[in-house]
């Protein structure tokens, strides 16, 4: 028996809900929607396309920074974003940084999102620290984990706010649930071992 359009705008309704308010064409083909009809969903306004095969459920508010990484999934939130998203700052970006690796081709990206802040790195560093978090709208995102972040922090320290720097710091430091060994190991790789058993000494 086939399904009414009811039936197919109530499933549409159902996908939403898993990834806030996202859906993909994959997921409409596999709950039993054949894709012709995303563009008549379209037409009467209960989707509205997001990038290629990526569409939202109208009733629901687009994630901005979910909706980034399902078009880019190389985008890996990092710096003052990623502090943010760990409540290691206070600051609500108004820029979004983002860690990409070296040759990945942003020229869409950049067209299309005015607010990012691009940071390319070595493709074998790039994937140290991948983690998960929820976004302020409470969908996964993908961003670096809290050591990395430290690492990131005290490489770049004369490009990073002062202010920001100094309570991220504080924050990480004072935490005991952030992982000091995994902390070392990170910064092993990164060639930064005794600026980090430094601060380590002066705040832990």
């Amino acid at each position: 028996m086939s399904k009414s359009r009811k039936d197919r705008i109530e499933i549409l309704r159902e996908l939403a809900k898993v990834d806030g308010g996202l859906i993909t064409t994959a997921q409409i083909e596999k709950a039993g929607i054949n894709r012709v009809m995303i563009t008549a969903f379209i037409d009467d306004g209960i989707l509205i396309k997001e990038g290629r095969g990526i569409y939202y459920y109208a009733d629901e508010m687009p994630d901005d920074l979910q909706i980034m990484q399902m078009n880019n999934p190389k985008l890996i939130y990092s710096y003052g974003t990623a502090l943010y998203l760990w409540d290691m700052s206070d600051r609500v970006p108004h820029i979004w940084d983002i860690s990409v690796p070296q040759g990945f081709n942003a020229s869409r990206l950049k067209k299309d999102n005015k607010n990012i802040r691009l940071h390319y790195i070595n493709a074998e560093r790039w994937e140290i620290g991948i983690t998960e978090t929820l976004s302020p709208s409470g969908n996964k995102v993908r961003l670096y984990d809290k050591e990395r972040c430290i690492i990131d922090l005290v490489k770049g320290k004369d490009k990073i706010d002062k202010q920001l720097y100094i309570q991220a710091l504080h924050d990480y430091f004072e935490d005991t649930s952030t992982d000091k060994a995994q902390l070392i190991k990170y910064a092993k790789i990164f060639h930064i071992e005794s600026k980090v058993r430094d601060y380590m000494d002066i705040l832990s």
